[in-house]
């Protein structure tokens, strides 16, 4: 699967074009400067982006109207074309945000509903109960998501609906070529309509990718051969901040050990999970750090750890956002243009000794070092060994253990040495060490 090896680069759409918050039903090209920045994403060493709803909606993109319809404040079908082959002309994959679990109340089926009621031919489109009335006096009663009534949730377990579903993902293939799916709120969906989606896909166009959003459980439910290729890891985007913030390193040694590491009990090994420091759901990691020299530290950990990296758009040189209580438009701003700095240029290195790694793409995990200001893990497959060394204290450090042996080359300084069961670890440092 091509993602297990990409940096992936998530886009909110309308936040990133500054189109209006609620629809205004004025049509105006503002996707087209995704385009824009394709070169930028090239010279990042970005290999796909996921782009959040894009689709006609009544106001955020999750509460979709059409399907079919690029949503007006974006531009046109046409507009998204244009997008679609400038970033594949830079070889930037394109993923979209299936919203599949639920629709907006302005979707044309449930607006059939609310018209005819009983008589509607789409009345089983949806959870809907006629011996009730909604939050809006709709006449019926409906089952919104997790008590969002504006978020109307459909039957998957409709086949009308889940044909229909696919017939919209065919659509997306053959009219801009997308090269894949993020699924919202995966742990919602209907398992079956997941086999279905997944066989429906390869069929269409083979190796193509479906990364779920997951929060909590057990990751192996949906992430199999029948199902998914990855999903969001939730526990260890809470980990790596959460490790640095409360100076414990063995916080996320532990989870990372749990999922990945040498143990036959441990639950994720040979899998690729979606890993990320920040999204549009949550405060950028810029926000969350105390400490800000832990910002490259965190990205140290991102790029060495199993799974896929991912990067939420600005945060790369370190962008600031807070998640309010009510709103999350702090986490969506629009950016006139890149603004790359001595970040970006480190996490261009991450990504670019990533990608050429076969240890860091696909290698086992093992916890050599831990303490709760240092951590250093290995990566190894049977062509490469990598060591990932990384301190946050403000001090330096010398890491003592017997697995630390050999020469090596730093990945990221070119500094060549040799390990004879000793390492030194300047502070606030980060290390990738090939062993020859």
């Amino acid at each position: 699967m091509w993602a297990y090896n990409e940096t992936f680069y998530q886009i909110y759409p309308i936040g990133f074009c500054d189109a209006p918050i609620h629809n205004d039903g004025v049509t105006v090209p503002r996707i087209r400067k995704i385009a824009n920045w394709g070169g930028y994403l090239k010279e990042l060493g970005i290999g796909s982006i996921i782009l959040n709803p894009i689709f006609d909606s009544d106001n955020h993109g999750y509460d979709t109207r059409d399907f079919k319809k690029v949503d007006c404040r974006l531009g046109t079908n046409e507009d998204f074309q244009y997008v679609c082959k400038t970033l594949h002309k830079h070889d930037v994959k394109i993923m979209l945000d299936g919203v599949f679990n639920h629709v907006g109340r302005g979707f044309w089926a449930f607006q059939d509903v609310q018209e005819k009621k009983w008589d509607s031919p789409y009345k089983d489109w949806f959870c809907i109960h006629f011996d009730g009335n909604s939050c809006y006096n709709d006449g019926f009663w409906y089952e919104g998501w997790e008590g969002h009534f504006e978020l109307v949730k459909l039957n998957l377990q409709n086949p009308a609906v889940v044909d229909y579903l696919l017939e919209c993902v065919h659509f997306w293939i053959e009219e801009f070529d997308i090269d894949g799916l993020r699924l919202d709120v995966a742990y919602s969906l209907d398992h079956q309509f997941m086999k279905r989606l997944r066989r429906f896909c390869e069929e269409l166009k083979p190796g193509f990718a479906l990364i779920g959003e997951v929060l909590f459980g057990d990751y192996n439910l949906i992430v199999n051969d029948e199902m998914l290729h990855s999903c969001t890891n939730y526990e260890c985007y809470k980990g790596i901040f959460s490790s640095f913030n409360s100076m414990n390193l063995f916080e996320i040694a532990h989870s990372l050990n749990r999922q990945y590491g040498p143990e036959q009990w441990c639950i994720y090994r040979g899998k690729h999970l979606m890993n990320f420091v920040d999204n549009h759901d949550v405060t950028r990691i810029a926000s969350i750090l105390t400490n800000q020299e832990h910002l490259p530290l965190a990205y140290g950990i991102l790029f060495g750890m199993p799974g896929i990296p991912c990067i939420y758009y600005g945060s790369e040189w370190g962008e600031e956002g807070v998640k309010a209580p009510d709103n999350d438009y702090a986490l969506r701003p629009a950016f006139d243009k890149p603004k790359p700095n001595e970040l970006t240029e480190f996490i261009t290195k991450l990504i670019a000794i990533r990608r050429e790694s076969d240890a860091l793409c696909n290698g086992g995990y093992h916890n050599v070092v831990i303490t709760n200001h240092q951590l250093i893990f290995e990566r190894k497959t049977d062509q490469e060994k990598i060591f990932i060394a990384i301190n946050a204290s403000d001090s330096d450090f010398t890491a003592n253990n017997g697995e630390l042996q050999g020469d090596y080359l730093d990945l990221i300084t070119k500094k060549e040495g040799t390990m004879s069961g000793q390492l030194d670890m300047p502070p606030y440092s980060v290390q990738y060490l090939s062993i020859s």
